[in-house]
């Protein structure tokens, strides 16, 4: 019977409505306000999660409601029905995933529908992306692209009517500024959340400042963005939850002996004027909706429509109260137009508390292996799309894996997926997507590097066990085996390369036959205990490459082992206190006595430099929260190590304990120290559960300051026990109140010495101590958490808990001016390193002549390749990046004439961050932030492009060409081409 009726209301529609209306959609079709009146802003969504509890085809399907109900196909089927019975209704859609899914699958009639309804505002995108990202453990290139993604398909789908103009971030567990940043670069008007330390939120309610103006670069200094806190939660709006999922009471009318007209209607109004005393406005937003409501969206609608019908009638009777359906777009259009002051907000969100005991800064690490594979997932993904620019990939099959790849990385940045926050049998189902989006566009790789090298029959092949030592592709032998490197960074590169081998005597050798040094290092035995890996390789062949783009390295098995170079094992003289271990760069001492390390010598400076291992115990902490149970109890056992050195590396192999080990690397010419750390399995004793840090202590006098990036951007200051804006009840949590997302780096320093750490994933990191850096490694919990999660975090692996490995890297030097931009070139390497290709040498398809590629290494030093990929079937997205800020780097200016002509250019323009908005076409709101003598405006204002954008033709002179960047700044091109 819904689905008749849904068909009938269609044809009346279509009947009804003209076929040819104008489109009115945006902030002109938002509805009238009284000035005079507290405008409630009603807001019907569903927020939909894509994977949670289930699987993201689960929640789309309404399979196993039993575990947990949510069905998005029929929640967007009977919005649709009930927005076409009522012109006044509203509804906002938020993760383009679900919606392109259910777009998929519909007829030409209710496409048509549907844009009419879109095209009229009454159907609104808001936020847009493919997913509602996390904002701690993703990095900045992956929300980038996710939101491409999102756009990209809404834009070609509608047009202008369908793009966002506000950011949606309402379940995100804390709020980087570099999303805000990213907002603000797309040309959005502001964002809405609905969490925020319990303690900052009190302070805001209470001064007014639940709605601020966010200062989301240092560095760049017109990247501002309104930001607001709804009142309560997004799906709490206590008594009024209308939805099928809810309990609370419908509104009876008419002559029922149940009629409550009366008192619903002085309950909302009490509620509405509850809030609006905590915001500067006569206008208040109330969202109504939830978790996967809207199913069934008459009983939602229904209500609604009798609260509004209800409520505006004593405005006959000298009520203040004006409410109507509106959207946050709405909402936020009317703020702007109230011509008010707002307050600053310069920092971040982090950490997010919902109270003393709760701290979310345990989903900063949870599940590290995939966190890990999500970075593999990225890594791949930029590899791929610049091969399939430069080879000119185009067949259907080509654009489908790439595509996919794009959408699997952008459910991937989604809040419950690389937060770990996610159930097993879930984070089981992305891990099954990613592999077949990996292996799909990896044979779009393939298919481009048989062009574009001199193999044209190569097999190209990934190993995806490398962070084990272990690749099908050498296991049985490496001889004969041609590795062909992807530089995926603007400039040349030199980086060194490990290949699981046999333990044999081989040469390398380059392109032209050059013999390239190399060594044999055994794999740790640790590694090689681990149970189902395939232990015939128990070696590792190490060379030094360098690749502008592409690069093939050969490898062949010789006899005479004078020409093969196999590392040494150096045993410590027991009359020694001491083990050193040094290159031409740094010089490690390693205590005798304790097996740990203990001084660092690089860069001119030397410093005493202790690395532990420690557990905080646990009855507490969830996938999201980090609860300690007392203090770090260090992993006090002496440590085992033996010293492999060679010419090229030298590396310490450290057992710890039991189930915690580690090698302490360092290459001849590469300015940092390598720590390769392996935890697992954690044990379980009396249902206690475990977070393994590992800390380095210094002497350094940090002064309780120390930085973390974020999303792999900008430095954030941070301070122990001090919060921005509010103090934070630090009183049960001390420890994990003081934990902060680190996607890329954690720094401290002195007047004289800084101390840094890179990691390879989002991890937790702190400074508890002066001097000190700790970062979460690992976690086991035994907590069947309160989130809603339902079960522990508790991962294993072939009945055991589960194994992580993973990568640190140390850099110690001296505060000079400057000197953190080679942090910054060090980031880019490990991000985004070297892709490996392994394919069989043969000889005799040496000659084939493969095609060109462009040089990018005409851009300055500090300029990025962020993106180059294929946008649409005759365009390309370029973006380019000064990584560098303020402090670290200057403007850089260059010219892209020559990427543009050797890219086959015709045209190329300038577009917001996205890709999606012309540059010159961006018209953002602009507020006006409280200072000193400040006055309200007089008059709405806008912002535009501070410069004028780039749109050039391959007829235009060289000049038209030229590129300027500001430290921080990046920007965005689409060249068409022939």
């Amino acid at each position: 019977m819904i689905r008749l009726g849904f068909v009938l209301l269609l044809v009346s529609f279509l009947v009804i409505q003209p076929q040819q209306s104008e489109a009115v959609c945006g902030y002109e079709s938002c509805p009238e306000t009284k000035s005079n009146m507290v405008n409630v802003h009603l807001v019907p969504h569903s927020h939909d999660d894509v994977g949670w509890l289930k699987t993201v085809d689960q929640s789309y399907y309404g399979f196993k409601n039993n575990i947990h109900h949510a069905g998005v196909q029929y929640i967007l089927d009977t919005v649709v029905t009930e927005l076409i019975s009522d012109p006044k209704r509203r509804f906002i859609q938020v993760e383009t995933y679900f919606f392109a899914k259910w777009w998929r699958e519909q007829s030409e009639t209710t496409r048509r529908i549907v844009t009419k309804l879109v095209n009229e505002g009454r159907f609104e995108f808001t936020g847009g992306a493919w997913s509602m990202n996390d904002e701690a453990a993703v990095n900045y290139q992956g929300v980038i692209d996710q939101f491409t993604v999102g756009l990209k398909f809404l834009n070609e789908t509608f047009g202008a009517c369908a793009r966002p103009r506000v950011g949606w971030q309402i379940d995100t567990f804390g709020h980087s500024r570099e999303q805000a940043a990213i907002f603000a670069q797309m040309g959005y008007d502001g964002q809405f959340f609905s969490r925020m330390d319990h303690n900052d939120k009190d302070t805001r309610l209470e001064n007014l400042s639940m709605e601020m103006i966010w200062d989301a670069s240092e560095s760049l200094s017109e990247v501002k963005l309104f930001t607001g806190m709804l009142y309560n939660f997004y799906s709490d709006t206590p008594g009024f939850c209308f939805d099928v999922l809810c309990n609370d009471d419908p509104i009876i009318d008419g002559k029922s002996y149940d009629n409550n007209v009366e008192s619903r209607v002085d309950d909302f109004i009490s509620y509405a004027a509850t809030v609006s005393k905590h915001y500067q406005a006569n206008h208040i937003m109330i969202p109504m909706g939830g978790d996967f409501q809207y199913e069934d969206a008459k009983v939602n609608f229904k209500n609604m429509d009798k609260l509004i019908k209800y409520i505006n009638e004593r405005q006959a009777h000298g009520s203040k109260y004006n409410i109507f359906y509106s959207t946050p777009s709405c909402y936020l259009n009317a703020l702007h137009q109230s011509l008010q002051t707002w307050p600053n907000k310069t920092q971040d969100f982090f950490p997010y508390a919902h109270e003393p005991n709760s701290f979310w800064t345990g989903f900063y690490t949870s599940r590290p292996t995939q966190k890990r594979f999500e970075r593999d997932g990225n890594h791949l993904l930029q590899t791929v799309k610049q091969l399939s620019v430069f080879a000119k990939l185009s067949s259907d099959q080509q654009n489908k894996d790439l595509d996919y790849l794009r959408q699997i990385l952008g459910v991937m940045q989604h809040h419950d997926a690389i937060t770990g926050t996610e159930r097993q049998a879930v984070s089981d189902d992305y891990d099954r997507l990613m592999y077949d989006a990996i292996v799909g566009a990896g044979n779009s790789a393939r298919d481009a590097l048989r062009l574009l090298t001199n193999l044209p029959n190569g097999e190209f092949e990934s190993c995806l066990l490398l962070n084990i030592s272990e690749c099908a592709f050498t296991k049985d032998s490496a001889d004969n085996v041609v590795v062909t490197l992807y530089n995926p960074l603007a400039h040349n590169s030199t980086q060194y390369v490990r290949i699981p081998v046999k333990e044999d005597n081989y040469e390398v050798n380059d392109e032209n036959g050059n013999g390239v040094a190399s060594e044999i290092v055994p794999v740790p035995w640790q590694v090689l205990a681990m149970e189902h890996r395939a232990n015939d390789t128990q070696h590792e062949l190490i060379f030094k490459a360098t690749a502008n783009k592409i690069a093939s390295y050969y490898i062949k098995k010789i006899d005479n082992p004078k020409k093969a170079h196999t590392i040494k094992k150096v045993e410590p003289h027991a009359e020694d206190s001491d083990t050193v271990v040094q290159n031409s760069l740094i010089k490690l001492v390693i205590d005798n006595k304790s097996g740990r390390l203990r001084t660092v010598e690089m860069n001119g400076v030397s410093e005493n430099i202790e690395q532990n291992f420690g557990v905080y115990k646990t009855r507490a902490s969830c996938a999201y929260t980090f609860r300690q149970d007392g203090d770090i109890e260090v992993v006090q056992d002496n440590v085992e190590f033996t010293v492999y050195e060679g010419h090229l590396v030298k590396e310490v192999h450290q057992q710890m304990n039991e189930w915690i080990s580690q090698v302490i690397r360092i290459y001849e010419g590469v300015n940092r120290v390598e720590f390769e750390w392996m935890v697992g399995p954690i044990p379980i004793v009396d249902n206690v559960g475990m977070e393994i840090v590992t800390n380095f202590r210094s002497e350094i006098s940090s002064n309780g300051v120390f930085y973390t990036d974020s999303n792999g951007r900008e430095l954030m200051r941070r301070e122990k026990d001090k919060r921005e804006d509010f103090t934070s009840d630090l009183s049960r949590q001390p420890i994990s109140g003081n934990f902060y997302p680190v996607t890329s780096r954690l720094a401290l320093q002195d007047n004289e010495k800084r101390l840094v750490l890179l990691n390879d994933r989002s991890q937790g990191g702190a400074s508890l101590q002066n001097g000190q850096l700790e970062m979460l490694l690992h976690r086991r919990l035994m907590f069947n958490d309160g989130g809603g999660v339902g079960e522990a975090l508790n991962e294993e692996q072939y009945g055991k808990g589960l194994i992580a490995r993973g990568k640190l890297f140390l850099v110690l030097s001296s505060i000079k001016e400057k000197n953190t931009r080679t942090e910054r070139l060090a980031e880019k390497e490990i991000h985004l390193p070297f892709y490996k290709f392994f394919s069989k040498d043969s000889s005799e398809s040496r000659n084939a002549m493969p095609q060109s590629i462009p040089d990018f290494n005409d851009f300055p030093e500090p300029v990025h390749l962020l993106t180059l990929e294929p946008f649409n079937d005759d365009e390309i997205l370029l973006r380019v990046e000064n990584f560098v800020d303020h402090t670290e780097g200057n403007v850089v200016s260059f010219n892209i004439r020559q990427i543009f002509d050797s890219l086959g250019g015709e045209e190329i323009r300038e577009t917001t961050l996205d890709g999606n908005l012309p540059l010159s076409e961006m018209k953002r709101f602009k507020f006006p932030a409280k200072a000193s003598g400040v006055l309200p405006p007089t008059a709405v204002e806008y912002s535009k492009a501070e410069y004028n954008p780039l749109e050039a033709d391959k007829h235009q002179e060289g000049s038209e060409f030229s590129v300027t960047l500001h430290p921080m700044q990046i920007r965005t091109f689409i060249i068409k081409r022939k």
